[in-house]
């Protein structure tokens, strides 16, 4: 699925009532089953743009087309549904449910995006990043790199079309960190799944043919007073 965003704006309100820009990307785009890196400065805008790309977060202006539908239009309801179907999210937080198991938080990511939950997939896709041992431990039962392997497993258990990842290896132990990345890379190759990974690792930016500086297209405005 194809992405392609337009004149985008985002700026937050400060404690004085002003106004703090964000985001300012006048054109960029992501092709169908292309694969690309988002590097930049913490602090810089890359969590706030995968967010508005996913529907997450609103758009004070601009277009976010994905497959040719302009998300910024859509209401609230429309944009988590269009997510849950269609987009796939590997969280920097990791967003797990906390009341349930890793295998019971990937089937949920299954039945989010209305389909039946395939017990097989879930449990093959937690084996695939090696938590095996871990299928029925809820998350304060988990280290912190074993919730981000589950966040991975989840943020693929509806093949999307368009797979976004937040520093998807940050909290990953050096051991398992080329297993999530392969992970993500060959499933989304072999689906046809377009990639935006957001890193500051060098090391997983310069396995992609594509790096993008978000400081290269992102052109905030001034911040303005109240």
């Amino acid at each position: 699925m194809s992405l392609e965003i337009k004149n985008v704006k985002k700026s937050y309100r400060d404690p004085s009532g002003g106004r703090v820009p964000i985001l300012n990307v006048a054109d960029f785009k992501l092709g169908q089953g292309e694969q690309a890196v988002l590097v930049g400065s913490s602090g810089g805008g890359k969590t706030t743009l995968l967010n508005i790309i996913a529907g997450i977060t609103a758009a004070d202006s601009g277009e976010v087309l994905i497959g040719g539908t302009d998300i910024v239009k859509l209401s609230e309801a429309a944009r988590d549904r269009f997510r849950a179907e269609r987009i796939g999210y590997v969280f920097q937080t990791f967003n797990l449910l906390p009341a349930f198991t890793a295998l019971e938080n990937v089937l949920l990511g299954m039945s989010f995006g209305g389909r039946k939950a395939d017990r097989a997939r879930a449990i093959q896709l937690l084996e695939r990043v090696g938590l095996s041992h871990r299928l029925h431990h809820k998350p304060t039962q988990m280290s912190v790199g074993e919730q981000q392997r589950t966040s991975v497993a989840r943020a693929l258990a509806n093949t999307p079309r368009l797979l976004l990842a937040d520093e998807p290896t940050a909290n990953v132990d050096v051991a398992n960190q080329q297993t999530v990345l392969d992970l993500l890379r060959d499933s989304c190759r072999e689906h046809h799944v377009s990639l935006l990974l957001v890193t500051h690792a060098q090391e997983v930016a310069a396995q992609f043919d594509r790096i993008e500086k978000l400081a290269e297209f992102n052109r905030p405005l001034a911040t303005t007073k109240a």
